[in-house]
């Protein structure tokens, strides 16, 4: 077992449900339910989220109140403190930290990396601010130029280049499409298969 491993993981439909779905539930807005497993452009996916909170008038506020109801998937933090116990883990997702706290909270405060919104007084999300370009393969890569072995596990568009390049990846609950697509790649879908590969290639 290498010191040098480091486990990456996306966030939303791999630990905790999709926000997104929740908050299209919540409000009554079928459209929000379109997320990254559909929409490979997270560019284009969230202008076209921030147009669609503004028409209805909606803002961070109301966002927030759905993701206080939400819950990790079960399983979720008992399979993220058995890998935290094996290994280094970071969690690396395209949302939000306004977003992500409370989350955080209930999965025991692992470490995450992710993107900011830009919110004005009156609560209204008026933009967002990616740490970087493509940030989950970028930063798989910066953990690598500094000497990481990265383990990487997805379920959607945006997870594929995080797990393409890493020494191993797997999808997780992921569509039928993106594993069609990407036959390669090992797919699971539950935690205890996931953790049991993982465990393989520590």
């Amino acid at each position: 077992m290498s010191d040098l491993n480091i486990v990456c993981l996306d966030l939303e439909g791999v630990l905790v449900p999709e926000i997104w779905i929740a908050f299209s539930e919540a409000s009554g807005i079928p459209e929000l339910k379109r997320t990254t497993r559909d929409e490979p452009d997270y560019d284009k996916l969230m202008k076209w989220r921030i147009g669609i909170l503004k028409e209805h008038g909606l803002g961070l506020k109301e966002i927030q109140d759905t993701i206080a109801k939400i819950d990790p998937i079960p399983g979720a933090k008992e399979f993220l403190d058995s890998l935290r116990e094996m290994t280094q883990v970071i969690i690396i997702s395209d949302t939000f930290t306004q977003f992500a706290a409370p989350l955080m909270k209930k999965l025991g405060w692992p470490t995450i990396f992710c993107n900011t919104l830009e919110v004005a007084d009156s609560g209204e999300i008026t933009g967002f601010r990616m740490r970087c370009e493509q940030s989950k393969l970028s930063t798989v890569k910066a953990l690598q130029s500094v000497g990481f072995e990265t383990i990487a596990s997805g379920d959607s568009y945006n997870d594929l280049g995080m797990i393409k390049a890493s020494k191993a990846g797997f999808l997780f609950k992921s569509t039928d499409k993106i594993k069609a697509d990407n036959p390669d790649l090992p797919a699971f879908d539950t935690y205890d298969e996931l953790l049991a590969a993982i465990k393989t290639v520590l």
